[in-house]
């Protein structure tokens, strides 16, 4: 069984991964100008529109999504982990390109990229660290 720090990061982080899936799915142009909503531009400032990456992105947003927060549902550590895992495979390689790829940002854009891809790793790494929960047996008479 799960923890319930390792349930709560792993609804956090499929929240997260919920909105930044349906965003580009519902307005793939509004989440290209206007992502993430409170500083506009960091997908624009990194290429050219492309429909079809942006939906394909909202889409595995999504499943990633599913799968964190099916994982909370479910509550098996076995399952914790393995959202962790994707997760890391998820957030990772994200993480590090935009550690290579920010000078073109304001520093307060750099800051806050680094920051919040950084969080797509942490957050698995925390969940994957997380020991279980141990379930005492039932007593017998």
């Amino acid at each position: 069984m799960q923890r319930t720090i390792t349930r709560l990061l792993l609804v956090f982080f499929g929240l997260v991964e919920a909105v930044v899936g349906i965003w580009p799915l519902v307005s793939p142009t509004g989440f290209y100008q206007d992502f993430p909503g409170f500083r506009t531009g960091w997908v624009a400032m990194d290429g050219p529109f492309n429909e079809h990456l942006l939906r394909d992105f909202g889409g595995l947003n999504l499943t990633l999504a599913a799968l964190l927060v099916g994982a909370a549902v479910i509550g098996t550590t076995a399952l914790a982990r393995l959202a962790g895992v994707a997760g890391l495979l998820f957030g990772l390689p994200h993480f590090l390109y935009h550690l290579g790829h920010v000078s073109h940002f304001e520093q307060i854009d750099q800051v806050l990229i680094i920051a919040a891809t950084g969080l797509g790793v942490v957050i698995p790494l925390a969940v994957l660290a997380m020991p279980g929960r141990r379930v005492s047996p039932p007593a017998t008479p």
